[in-house]
């Protein structure tokens, strides 16, 4: 009982109102957590000499970190933990635009403390690595925990198609997953799915740069290196790397964006009943419904005129996710 009376006066004290706070604060914390996952396991990788960890475990916990992420957060922000996913969402206006340089920053924020806590937590196996250094190239290098850099004979131009690949894919496949009218995925499983879908791109596209596909899991832990001792290189390694992580990735988006609406979202027949919302819905979608639109029917809606409800839709009583709604077609004009 003490300490039920205690949680309930540290909500009562603590509870943030603003629907924009509260979706940033999950959005920092989702982007933490897939950061410090992906990143740990990327430590024990390097800094143990491939003895606590491989490139397998490498992926996976790339993989798992962003299902962890969208378990975190994803009935509140919808866990995007990636500005290029965040784009994608106002290309086809499911997010708007002057949300998008908001979530990048808490974005970026998110991967840079993740940094930060990894750095901490893997200290001393860091400078055993590097013999007393912080270095970002030869046989001791430690950078490469953090932020991703190019094989050495990846030149620029291929890395950045491999980026736009890469991130293509990904927003294709999310697409899918998010599209009512498609196959649609078990409630609750989608971050499963997006996972093993993670999985399979770092499988088949992570040789040539590291694959980040994500332009805040980049910047953020390069921040932190260049501030933390490992210094300018962070920047000038691979010719100057640091901004194909940054611009590649969202224009990839915007190509599996466009592509899929090109290829399937514009096809689909036209039907005279809306598809129901719930049906196929994902947790990364997250978009706010007022109380007065639920339960009122699309007449009442478009004319602003009343009605007696024929039905109410039942309202599960254990949810605590925010409504969301399913991915459309772009809007012809």
């Amino acid at each position: 009982m003490g300490t039920t009376s205690f949680l309930t006066r540290a909500q009562r004290l603590l509870r943030i109102r603003n629907q924009l706070v509260r979706e940033c604060l999950a959005e920092v914390l989702a982007t933490f957590v897939m950061m410090t996952i992906t990143l740990g396991s990327a430590a024990q990788k390097i800094a143990f000499f491939q003895t606590k960890g491989n490139i397998i475990t490498s992926y996976l916990g790339g993989a798992l970190g962003v299902m962890a992420g969208i378990y975190t957060a994803g009935g509140i922000s919808g866990a995007h933990m990636n500005p290029a996913f965040s784009l994608a969402m106002c290309l086809i206006e499911q997010f708007p635009w002057w949300k998008f340089p908001i979530f990048v920053v808490v974005q970026i924020l998110g991967s840079f403390i993740s940094a930060a806590a990894v750095y901490v937590l893997y200290y001393d196996a860091i400078w055993h690595h590097g013999n007393g250094t912080l270095t970002v190239t030869g046989p001791q290098e430690t950078a490469s925990i953090f932020a991703t850099y190019p094989t050495d004979f990846v030149s620029i131009g291929n890395g950045f198609l491999d980026q736009v690949i890469g991130t293509g894919v990904l927003i294709i496949v999310v697409m899918g997953i998010m599209d009512p009218r498609n196959k649609p995925v078990p409630k609750g499983l989608e971050p499963v799915v997006v996972a093993f879908l993670v999985l399979s791109i770092e499988c088949s596209m992570g040789a040539n740069c590291g694959c980040p596909l994500n332009p805040a899991r980049d910047i953020g832990p390069r921040l932190f290196t260049y501030l933390a001792g490992w210094g300018p290189e962070v920047f000038s390694r691979g010719n100057g790397w640091w901004w194909v992580p940054l611009v590649a990735p969202l224009l990839g988006a915007a190509v599996g964006t466009y592509l899929y609406q090109l290829f399937v979202a514009f096809h689909y027949p036209e039907e005279k009943s809306e598809v129901p919302a719930e049906q196929g819905s994902i947790v990364l979608v997250n978009t706010a419904i007022s109380s007065a639109d639920i339960g009122m029917s699309p007449k009442e809606r478009d004319s602003g005129e009343t009605e007696p409800a024929k039905y109410t839709p039942p309202q599960s009583p254990s949810s605590t996710v925010s409504p969301t709604v399913a991915i459309t077609p772009l809007k012809e004009s």
